[in-house]
């Protein structure tokens, strides 16, 4: 059972390091990593942490199924068709859709800290 689990964890990881080399995840990844030094350096309380750490998970999580579901499609349907089309823009639509509530999120935890420290 044990060595199933760590063949599941690898399979996982193996997952997040194809994902790393799509631009876009790397990108949202990078602006994660900014979020969380942020959070330390302004000393964000922990009920502030848990919302950043929800809302990056909700996002990466949603950018990790957008390039799945592309991916899929890319290899169901290789010619344009724009049913595919609409599917993927839908599934990108969600990841938008998190995008800009977490960065309102943000504004909202990390405006008056910064607007307290930088006048």
């Amino acid at each position: 059972m044990a060595i199933n689990m760590i063949k599941n964890f690898k399979h996982a990881f193996n997952g997040i390091i194809f994902a790393l080399k799509e631009k876009s995840f790397r990108v949202m990844f990078l602006i994660a990593l900014a979020v969380f030094i942020l959070g330390f350096l302004l000393n964000i309380t922990a009920t502030e942490t848990l919302i950043i750490i929800m809302t990056v998970t909700l996002v990466l999580g949603l950018e990790l199924i957008n390039s799945q579901v592309e991916r899929t499609l890319d290899i169901i349907s290789p010619q344009k068709d724009e049913r595919v089309r609409e599917i993927k823009d839908i599934s990108a639509g969600a990841v938008l859709v998190a995008s800009i509530g977490s960065t309102f999120i943000g504004l909202i935890i990390f405006l008056p800290y910064l607007i307290e420290r930088f006048g």
